[in-house]
């Protein structure tokens, strides 16, 4: 299973990206955190049954005290700060404006490694982080008009990335013996409980007006955008790093505009290609050595078939 984790990647990848179509498609008439509270019941629901099926009860819940821990970083910092300020946050900003700031999760991860685990960048990694985030820059175009505002949503939204950035180091950190399936599953219920609270604390309406676009935005979210996600999302900080994982942040805006030309129609600019072969440029930065190990590998099997 070499190339496991470049298939989380991509999976996370397409299923977080297209799950901006879904946010704006629902949020139009669902209160934001009762939304992302929806959402993520949903995504408990789905992922509980399956590992209760998989697994059965005594083989599902967390054993150790580094479990519970586990369970509780990914259910508080992973699911319910990142989810619900990146959701409130697109209430007050742009969704370009929000993908760009939302694009330091990677840039904000490194220094968090280094600091709780000791992993630091070589000098062309970290050029890889920067060329990375160029070519998201080059994608979404944030002009100082898209960018002025009241910077409500732009501070929610850096919150949201910090969130995720310091949460993926510390689960990394703590080592929790759970299956990455089984942490995914309970934290997600952590993060619905937390959700509903919060909503509830907010003084959110429960009556909501129920529109077909509603119900396929929630379902969308809760099955493949969270039940999907965030199993692959999670595994992939167990095999890859935290670093190296939240590389996801620079593809799921342009995963986001190409869903949003088939879904919604809205064009996609030559930028937006130009902007995707800039973020290639910082993968292969980054990931040069994997890369290379690959390239000797396919030109040794060419050789052995000859």
């Amino acid at each position: 299973m070499r190339h496991r984790p470049h298939l989380l990647f991509v999976v996370a990848a397409l299923a977080f990206g297209t799950a901006f179509v879904g946010i704006k498609a629902g949020v139009a008439t669902l209160p934001p955190v009762l939304f992302a509270a929806f959402r993520f019941d949903l995504g408990a629901a789905l992922l509980l049954s399956a590992l209760l099926l998989r697994q059965g009860v005594a083989g599902s819940l967390p054993r150790t005290r580094h479990d519970l821990l586990g369970v509780g970083v990914a259910g508080v910092f992973l699911v319910t700060i990142n989810g619900v300020l990146l959701f409130v946050g697109q209430q007050f900003t742009t969704s370009a404006a929000a993908a760009v700031v939302y694009g330091v999760v990677p840039l904000a991860t490194a220094p968090f490694a280094a600091l709780v685990l000791r992993e630091r960048l070589s000098l062309v990694g970290t050029l890889g982080l920067v060329v990375g985030f160029a070519g998201l820059v080059v994608v979404v175009q944030p002009s100082p008009a898209l960018l002025r505002g009241t910077g409500v949503g732009e501070a929610l939204v850096v919150v949201a990335a910090f969130s995720v950035a310091f949460g993926s180091v510390l689960l990394r950190r703590l080592h929790p013996t759970l299956s990455s399936f089984a942490l995914t599953a309970w934290a997600m219920a952590v993060g619905a409980v937390c959700s509903h609270a919060l909503s509830l604390v907010l003084g959110e309406p429960l009556a909501v007006t129920w529109t077909p676009s509603a119900v396929v935005a929630v379902v969308w979210l809760g099955t493949v955008s969270t039940g999907l996600a965030f199993p692959a999302y999670f595994a992939l900080i167990r095999e890859a790093g935290p670093v190296r994982a939240n590389l996801v942040a620079y593809v799921v805006p342009i995963v986001a505009a190409v869903s949003g030309a088939v879904v919604l129609g809205e064009s996609v600019s030559p930028t937006t290609v130009v902007g995707f072969l800039v973020v290639l440029c910082g993968f292969a930065l980054l990931e040069r050595e994997a890369l290379r190990r690959d390239l000797r590998a396919a030109l040794n099997r060419v050789r052995t078939a000859e």
